[in-house]
């Protein structure tokens, strides 16, 4: 097993291992080495979705997407695009923060890649965290946020009055690393629990540009084969659609955090 850097600010390739193969000293391994980069690539893996799901599991229990689902696999969702469609990851976010219980990782299994683009960006929020003021630091360790799915529920036809919601606080933990990082994003955080939402707004809009700086950043390229899984609890992520009619298929499935 060989491990490569993938950019500064996050991520690494692991070049030489079969994850149909891993053990329990093995899986200890990756772990650690997932807990330091955040982004873990696998390349040239040849696995079905029972074999991505057992590999998957090693890190705990499966999550559900509240809106997709592919038949037989209630907990992997087949994300498919190329040419005008947009898809619906195409903002920072990270996933699933409208859950009371939000996933620690996620993980995509690429079945079909461009060529060239169809990347997918993350960004690191222990950086963004670490790079703010002593004195907005103190201000953000004692706040609250309100995560909603509002906006995706109308997407997928269903009604944002009904769509999951949570609470979390604009700081997060690591449960493995013990790191704080931003946890606050576009797509789901919409206030700060106690202001009012100009107040929200004005501190939320400062936090979501800051925290996918381009030094915090780092891309993956995506390569038929590809099995690529990232630490939710301190990223954010964007699937850039560039890759005009080229396809790019990918199965995605979640393992839930902690309580």
């Amino acid at each position: 097993m060989k491990v490569e850097r993938l950019s500064a600010p996050l991520g690494a390739v692991v070049n030489g291992l079969d994850v149909r193969t891993l053990d329990q000293s093995t899986f200890e391994i990756v772990n650690e080495l997932f807990c330091e980069y955040h982004v873990l690539v696998f390349p040239d893996q040849k696995i079905t979705p029972d074999e991505q799901i057992d590999f998957a599991q090693y890190w705990g229990e499966l999550a559900a997407h509240p809106y997709s689902s592919m038949p037989d696999y209630p907990n992997l969702i087949e994300l498919k695009n190329g040419g005008k469609k947009r898809d619906v990851n195409q903002h920072w976010h990270s996933d699933m923060t409208y859950a009371a219980r939000p996933p620690k990782l996620t993980m995509l299994y690429a079945l079909e890649a461009p060529e060239i683009g169809g990347e997918t960006a993350f960004a690191n929020q222990v950086l963004a965290y670490q790079e703010l003021s002593d004195g907005l630091k103190k201000v953000l360790d004692e706040l609250v946020a309100f995560h909603s799915a509002g906006g995706l529920a109308k997407i997928y036809g269903a009604k944002s009055e009904e769509a999951p919601s949570a609470e979390h606080p604009l700081v997060r933990v690591h449960d493995e690393t013990g790191e704080k990082s931003l946890y606050a994003c576009k797509a789901f955080t919409k206030q700060i629990v106690g202001w009012s939402v100009q107040e929200s707004r004005a501190l939320l809009n400062f936090l979501f540009e800051h925290a996918v700086r381009p030094e915090f950043q780092a891309r993956h390229q995506w390569r038929k084969d590809d099995l690529v899984m990232w630490d939710n609890r301190c990223l954010q992520h964007y699937a850039v659609h560039d890759h005009g009619d080229d396809s790019r298929v990918l199965h995605r499935l979640q393992v839930l955090g902690k309580d």
